[in-house]
Formats: C-alpha cells, sequence, structure tokens
C-alpha cells in the first residue's frame, strides 16, 4: 500500500440539518455554502427515501463542485438513517472526506421529517433544525427535542410572514423560550444580513471544533410514532429507546 492510501483524512466538522418536509433545509445548505465556500472546503451528503432530489438542487444551484454533493438514498423512514442506525450516513461522510481530503466542513442534510427529528451524535458534532414562518406562527411552540435541543433553530422564510400572517417577533420569542434561551435565528435568503447571521454562527461552530473546545450534545431520541403498512391494515410503533430495539410492534 503507498503512503497516501493509509494517510487518514483530516476530520472535518460535521452539521446535520433536520426539519419537517418543505421547510427549506436545501435552500439553508444553499445558503451557507454561498456565504462560506471561499473560506472552507465543505461537502454535502443529503439524504431523501427513494431519490437524490436534494442533491439535485444542490448541484443545479453551483453552490459547490458537483462531485462534492453526494445523496444518500435510505429507502426507510427518514430518522432512522439519521439517528437509528447511521452506517449509510457515516460511510458517506467518510469517503466524502477521504476523496476531498482535507474538507473543513461537512453538512449531512436530513430527509423531511416531523418536529422532533434528531441526529445522532455519533454521525454529527453538531445540527441545526428548519422551521418555516409558512408552518405556523405557534410551531415553535409545539417543542419537542428537534426544536427544544438541537444547537441551533433557524426560522426560515422570514420574508412570507406578512402574506401568511405570522408575527416574525412573536415566533422567534416563542421559539426562544421554548429553547430556554439557546440559540434561534430568522432567516431569509433574501434578506443577505440574515444569512451573514446564519454564516457566523457556522464560522464560530468551526472554530471552536478546531480549537477541541466543541462537545457534540445529544438532544435526546424522537417521541415514538406510528407508521401504517401500505395497505392501511397495520403498522407498528417506532420507537427510539436506546436500550430497546428500534421496532415494537
Amino acid at each position: 500500500m503507498t503512503a497516501e492510501s493509509t494517510t487518514t483524512p483530516r476530520r472535518a466538522l460535521r452539521l446535520g440539518v433536520a426539519g419537517p418536509v418543505g421547510t427549506g433545509k436545501s435552500s439553508t445548505i444553499a445558503n451557507l455554502c454561498r456565504a462560506l465556500a471561499e473560506e472552507f472546503r465543505i461537502g454535502v451528503i443529503t439524504n431523501d427515501i427513494y431519490t437524490d432530489e436534494d442533491a439535485r438542487f444542490l448541484r443545479s444551484e453551483g453552490v459547490l463542485p458537483e462531485e462534492r454533493i453526494r445523496a444518500v438514498e435510505t429507502g426507510a423512514c427518514p430518522h432512522t438513517a439519521i439517528r437509528d442506525d447511521v452506517t449509510m450516513n457515516l460511510l458517506a461522510v467518510e469517503d466524502l472526506e477521504r476523496d476531498f481530503d482535507p474538507l473543513d466542513i461537512v453538512l449531512v442534510e436530513s430527509g423531511g421529517d416531523n418536529l422532533t427529528a434528531t441526529f445522532a451524535p455519533s454521525l454529527v458534532d453538531a445540527q441545526l433544525f428548519v422551521l418555516d414562518v409558512a408552518g405556523g406562527g405557534d410551531v415553535a411552540r409545539k417543542g419537542g427535542p428537534g426544536i427544544g435541543r438541537a444547537d441551533l433553530l433557524v426560522v426560515n422564510k422570514i420574508d412570507l410572514a406578512e402574506h401568511v400572517d405570522v408575527d416574525v417577533e412573536e415566533m422567534l420569542s416563542d421559539a426562544s423560550e421554548a429553547r430556554e434561551g439557546r440559540a434561534v435565528l430568522g432567516v431569509s435568503r433574501k434578506r443577505p444580513e440574515t444569512v451573514d447571521a446564519l454564516a457566523a454562527w457556522v464560522r464560530e461552530l468551526h472554530r471552536s471544533f478546531s480549537a477541541g473546545g466543541h462537545t457534540p450534545q445529544d438532544p435526546g431520541p424522537m417521541a415514538p410514532h406510528f407508521h401504517a403498512d401500505e395497505d392501511g391494515e397495520g403498522g407498528y410503533l417506532h420507537t427510539h429507546e436506546e436500550a430497546a430495539p428500534g421496532h415494537s410492534h
């Protein structure tokens, strides 16, 4: 084996991006790539159940070299691949780090999920959770581990608030209360200062990670929830208890 092939690639900061369908996870990643690509070497892993739609969107946006954007097709509930068994994503991240060594940041986008989706700390070093104002001004008050304990909560598309009768300041205040003071940012791609604030948060996170001062935190597992079978005649209760099997029937 050559010396090059036995060299361990540099470990990038791994940042997870979760949130419900349509809140703007991919556009959040695009915003970060545009803002930070001149400072950091960035790679992206997207998750979809059956497609590579999010990866194709990011490639079409031209935010990174196309080869640094890769898709994982999970074939199962989105949270399974970011929480219960992270093997597919972990291998994808490690392959990306090896192929484009050195990378500074790898962004891992979850498939669209519910309000409690969280990444396992064995997969990512930190995670942000994305809501949007079109989901309703009260959504931040609904809580759950994703909203309450992700490292950062992004309230996205704030430019749309007037069109959906949402008071942005009230929503941000509710979010801050639900998170007991943890970081919350209102963001719109049409308001550059908000994207700058998001980029500054990631920049500081990377500084702390590089200095050895960042410790990944576990937001806690998702709440149990029911999955119906395709025929609608049955299903199973999906639990996320750490000491128990992933599925209870």
